[in-house]
């Protein structure tokens, strides 16, 4: 049976989403040891931006992965959601007053 191009193209993509899910992964543990570590408010809540970040990359590779566009949906949803998270803890850290 004779290797196509298509078969190549398909090694290629499963190793790249494999290497990508191990960077989102590390960068998953990073932010985990940010969020408990973190010396500031402002650094928590970074990281939580960060992970909410990283929660629609990883839709967007399971998207790619599996070819299912439903995936981006969730992804470009999670990503409105975030934004106002981000947006409800910059309010919150205002009109506490803490000096960071």
């Amino acid at each position: 049976m004779p290797v196509t191009t298509a078969d190549i193209h398909s090694s290629i993509i499963m190793l790249a989403v494999s290497i990508s899910s191990l960077m989102l992964l590390l960068a998953l543990v990073m932010c985990f040891l940010r969020i408990a570590l973190g010396p500031t408010l402002a650094d928590r809540v970074v990281a939580l931006d960060v992970l909410n970040i990283l929660a629609v990359a990883y839709c967007a590779l399971l998207a790619i992965a599996s070819a299912q566009p439903v995936y981006l949906d969730a992804a470009i949803a999670l990503a409105l959601v975030a934004f106002l998270v981000s947006v409800a803890f910059a309010r919150f850290i205002e009109k506490s007053g803490k000096k960071l």
